[in-house]
């Protein structure tokens, strides 16, 4: 038989709301309410809130902390203050990605990691089978997680809060009550808007996302589903892993270098993304541009004069830019912006073109 589909704790709330739900990640979620276009558009304009609670985290303590997670992920924890957070990746001995997450530093030595739902399992082996001597704890079943996004997140969250949350920078984190409800407060997000994810218990989060429906119909608060986070990422050229990044991409071809630090000393896949780094990666994840009214989705093949030069990773109607746009992994040669190229669209290519992203403008608080 299938493993039956998890449930967040909101669940109820999405069902009572008219969600359409599906299967995502091996979970039960939210995929419209009242329309993608609709809930893309309530985002960049106000606030929308979206439930991630079937992300997982991780939390690791103790003296062997830093070390461990030094030579788990690609960035340098080390750099990190109490109460910020860094964007990194878990990468394979061959330079392959295991996933990407959020690296939070909580305490002088305690920390926690924010990974991709579909990964858990996996990132839970792959972390205590090369931990070191620190102390790991999965909280992922006991937490949820609610993201606020959108110009008039700031003024809904800070409405509700205990503390001051705009003195909560960019990729920082403060602990807080909001509605009540002892709170993770995270500047951070996957819309390229301003917002907040909010990391609470499990049991209250039935309150905090209520408490944030009713205090936000003021601000035009609208619940959001995964068709329109996948359409305002996209829009970001934010990687999703499945699709963008995978165990067989490389951080380097996916524009990736940034967060990869080999001055910090070894990590797991170091030695393979320097030989890759020294030579140059072979492809590289572009933006494209469709010239016309065609969706170029996941597995498609992009040519160039009939050859095949790569495949898309992600592609939509953006419904910011009205453009319809992709990512997609194409040979280094014909990797640089400007360049024609054509995506195969039930046997035709169609034109596109490789343009500078993000397509859209970030409009996050730094």
């Amino acid at each position: 038989m299938d493993t039956p589909l998890k449930r967040t704790p909101l669940y109820d709330a999405h069902v009572k709301a008219g969600a359409r739900m599906v299967p995502f990640g091996g979970w039960e979620m939210p995929v419209q309410y009242s329309g993608i276009i609709e809930e893309h558009r309530a985002v960049r304009t106000t606030v929308g809130l979206f439930d991630v609670s079937h992300m997982g985290e991780f939390e690791v303590d103790g003296p062997e902390a830093l070390g461990a997670l030094q030579s788990l992920t690609t960035n340098d924890v080390a750099a990190l203050d109490i109460g910020q957070v860094q964007y990194s990746a878990l990468c394979y001995p061959d330079g392959g990605i295991v996933d990407d997450l959020t690296v939070y530093r909580l305490g002088a030595d305690r920390y926690m990691l924010t990974v991709n739902a579909g990964n858990i399992d996996k990132d839970w082996q792959w972390v205590t089978s090369h931990a070191g001597g620190a102390h790991w704890r999965n909280i992922s079943a006991e937490t949820a997680l609610i993201a606020v996004q959108g110009p008039k997140a700031e003024t809904l969250v800070g409405r509700l809060a205990e503390r001051d949350v705009t003195t909560i920078g960019y990729y920082r984190v403060a602990y807080g009550a909001v509605a009540g409800v002892r709170t993770l407060i995270s500047r951070t997000g996957y819309t390229g808007e301003d917002g907040f994810e909010l990391y609470v218990a499990g049991q209250d989060a039935a309150r905090l996302w209520a408490a944030l429906l009713e205090s936000g119909r003021q601000d035009g608060v609208a619940p959001i589903g995964l068709g329109a986070r996948d359409t305002l990422r996209l829009e970001m050229r934010y990687a999703l892993y499945g699709n963008d990044i995978d165990a067989t991409t490389n951080p380097l071809e996916a524009g990736l270098g940034w967060i990869v630090k080999p001055a910090k000393g070894q990590f797991l896949g170091r030695e393979a993304i320097e030989k890759v780094r020294a030579a140059g990666p072979a492809r590289r994840l572009v933006g494209l541009e469709m010239a016309e009214r065609a969706v170029a989705r996941h597995g498609y093949p992009v040519v160039k004069d009939g050859a095949p030069v790569g495949v898309v990773t992600s592609g939509s109607y953006g419904p910011s830019v009205d453009r319809y746009i992709a990512m997609a992994y194409v040979a280094a040669p014909h990797a640089a912006v400007g360049t024609d190229l054509g995506v195969e669209i039930r046997g035709q290519a169609k034109p596109a073109r490789v343009v500078k992203t993000p397509f859209h403008p970030s409009r996050t608080k730094k």
